[in-house]
């Protein structure tokens, strides 16, 4: 089943890689603009580098410095690397880490069209990150742990590359009630960011039991029903490209999975089950007495 989920999500998303979608696209820049982002943080970077497939601005609550090394795990076409890019600026580094090569590749022509020296993007799943120990001062990721089939194995994978003192800073779908039966057990929600998303405690404890401090997990108050900004477009699903859904994941289940989405987005009220949410934990430090320094607070 796990394998079943990565091929659907990583078919999925290689159409959108593949696809024209970009900040030049007023609804593509509109999803990115609801979830968090400025204008003028959009227009700093590559327009290919944003596809409307966000639901936060993780580097907008990760307090990046200069010099550090920052790691966005599901990094796409590059947005929010781009954007850590600035933030360390020519001493630091900022990674990108996502499993669909298609992505990878747009994610390289973006930086090489960009000009950008500071970054580096490798291709593989988020729970086996091919990164040292005590590498990174901080880990982002945006809207892409709902994703992972084993999220526990990500959770302790963050916590083996960050530095003692680093942070984890996500922009995510957690659930805050019980999702619809139909739409739990539905894969095209599950591609679309919904079914594979798990409660608010869970994620907290999750961090929890990988021995992060400092735990934050907030509601942004975002209207997820923003994706529709984009023509047909439901949940993280991007629109059909060449008469074709990009939630399509596999030849044989070609037929309905866009319909089947749509259809239950239109049965049912995402804002009530489901939130964009703020995600902060700290990795401790062998003795560590600083105060939360996360989206809600900062010493």
């Amino acid at each position: 089943m796990a394998e079943e989920i990565l091929e659907s999500v990583r078919s999925k998303y290689g159409a959108v890689a593949q696809s024209t979608l970009s900040s030049n696209d007023d609804g593509v820049k509109a999803v990115a603009e609801a979830f968090g982002y400025s204008a003028e943080e959009l227009t700093s970077i590559p327009a290919e580098a944003n596809m409307g497939l966000s639901c936060g601005n993780p580097t907008a609550t990760a307090h990046i410095r200069p010099g550090e090394v920052v790691v966005d795990l599901g990094s796409g076409g590059g947005l929010d690397v781009f954007l850590a890019s600035k933030m360390v600026g020519p001493e630091g580094r900022a990674i990108g880490i996502d499993m669909t090569p298609a992505m990878i590749e747009r994610a390289r022509a973006n930086a090489t069209a960009g000009g950008y020296t500071n970054v580096e993007f490798y291709q593989s799943t988020i729970d086996r990150i091919p990164l040292p120990d005590a590498s990174a001062d901080c880990v982002i990721s945006n809207c892409v742990l709902n994703l992972a089939p084993d999220k526990p194995a990500v959770f302790r994978e963050i916590a083996r590359v960050l530095k003692p003192g680093g942070r984890v800073a996500v922009s995510d779908i957690a659930l805050k009630g019980e999702l619809p039966e139909a739409v739990a057990r539905s894969m095209a929600a599950y591609v679309g960011c919904i079914a594979g998303a798990i409660r608010i405690e869970d994620y907290r404890a999750g961090l929890l039991a990988a021995g992060f401090e400092h735990v934050e997990i907030v509601d942004s108050g975002a209207d997820l029903n923003a994706y529709t900004k984009v023509e047909n477009q439901s949940g993280c699903c991007s629109p059909a490209m060449d008469g074709e859904s990009c939630c399509t994941p596999t030849s044989d289940t070609a037929a309905s999975l866009h319909t089947e989405l749509t259809d239950l987005l239109t049965q049912h009220d995402l804002n009530s089950a489901a939130a964009s949410v703020k995600v902060y934990a700290v990795k401790p430090r062998a003795t560590d007495t600083r105060s939360c320094c996360g989206p809600t607070c900062c010493s």
